[in-house]
């Protein structure tokens, strides 16, 4: 078997090479019982099991209040751009969102087929380099909600702290949950897609505070409604069941690290010697304004694209994979997530000072 790069992908991403062995061995025999992971029936004692452990440690890592359904659904984080105002929006009513990147712009726009849409905030003038500080946007007193997108994949920015308003918060966690503690009973519900932090590609994580279940209109298509699945312990259909599953495993994996506070020290610590690096090498530019720089994906430009295109190529000769940045603004990417390891970084790091020092 040939030796692992290093995966800088930012979804889907690297995931713990003891969750791909144990997932491996299980898709051809799952725990010795002579059929395989994907072959088990979602409404079987072994399937349960595994459903009911997930949930019970998503739970137990982000300390979920009892007052809070954990789902889990399919169509992508993208759906719940469409669910969230379909479930929580009533005629008429308003909602504030903050736009800081392409998948808060897609929300805003999904949003305001069902109710009136306040954008407080937005940095896509400046190519959404930063995110606000409470003091930069005001919210109405009648909205329902607000709602923003804690880390910026595509631009490497993300929230250093939850905003601090007095109104429900709505958060798209898709790319950093769990990579830092957060204070749930603050939010009415939080989402994310796994194949970023949690697992691979497949299912989307959603967590809902039960009191908001019944503000659904009569006219939701049933599959829509947040509350047919949480009625249902996310079984009213055929589940994405070896994503949960995965997303179980590494669950398993990050309570061994420590949970999420351990995660989020270890985090910095990955990141910042790549900043460092892009700050203190000339050939460099980082994307993000430094307030608002993100731990699990660092944006870097070079002077000019050909030389980009020379970097990610040489990187990509030794391990380095993954380098080059989303196609609507260029450059470099490295993203850093969870199961990303430290050696990575270093490798990546020494590269990029031989690169400077060869290309400046």
């Amino acid at each position: 078997m040939p030796e692992r790069i290093f995966n800088f992908s930012p979804g889907p991403a690297t995931l713990p090479p003891a969750v791909l062995q144990e997932a491996a061995a299980d898709i051809v025999n799952f725990k010795n019982s002579g059929i395989g992971l994907i072959e088990l029936s979602h409404r079987s004692k072994a399937f349960m099991a595994v459903a009911e452990e997930t949930e019970a440690l998503i739970r137990e890592l982000m300390g979920i209040p009892n007052n809070y359904k954990v789902l889990f659904l399919q169509g992508g984080a993208s759906s719940q751009f469409f669910m969230v105002p379909m479930n929580l929006l009533g005629s008429g009513q308003k909602a504030t969102y903050l736009n800081t990147g392409v998948w808060a712009k897609k929300a805003i726009k999904e949003a305001k087929l069902f109710g009136q849409v306040e954008v407080a905030y937005s940095s896509e003038e400046i190519t959404y380099k930063r995110v606000p500080r409470d003091d930069e946007y005001t919210v109405s007193a009648d909205s329902q909600y607000l709602y923003f997108v804690t880390n910026n994949t595509i631009y490497g920015t993300q929230f250093p702290t939850m905003p601090a308003k007095d109104i429900m918060l709505i958060a798209d966690m898709s790319s950093d949950i769990l990579s830092r503690p957060v204070d749930v009973s603050k939010f009415g519900l939080i989402f994310a897609g796994a194949q970023k932090n949690m697992g691979p590609a497949g299912v989307t994580v959603a967590i809902v505070r039960e009191d908001l279940l019944d503000r659904v209109g009569d006219k939701v298509p049933t599959m829509l409604k947040y509350k047919t699945h949480a009625d249902k312990d996310s079984m009213f259909n055929t589940p994405p069941c070896f994503s949960l599953y995965c997303v179980g495993l590494v669950m398993r994996w990050l309570k061994q690290m420590g949970g999420a506070a351990a995660i989020e020290k270890i985090n910095r610590e990955k990141a910042a010697p790549l900043y460092e690096a892009i700050d203190s090498l000339a050939l460099y530019r980082g994307h993000a304004e430094k307030e608002s720089r993100s731990l699990m994906n660092v944006t870097f430009n070079l002077p000019t694209p050909e030389l980009e295109a020379q970097f990610i190529r040489e990187a990509g000769a030794i391990g380095l994979d993954g380098l080059k940045g989303h196609r609507s603004v260029g450059g470099c990417r490295a993203s850093i997530y969870n199961a990303f390891p430290k050696e990575g970084v270093e490798k990546l790091v020494a590269f990029m000072a031989d690169f400077a020092k060869k290309n400046g």
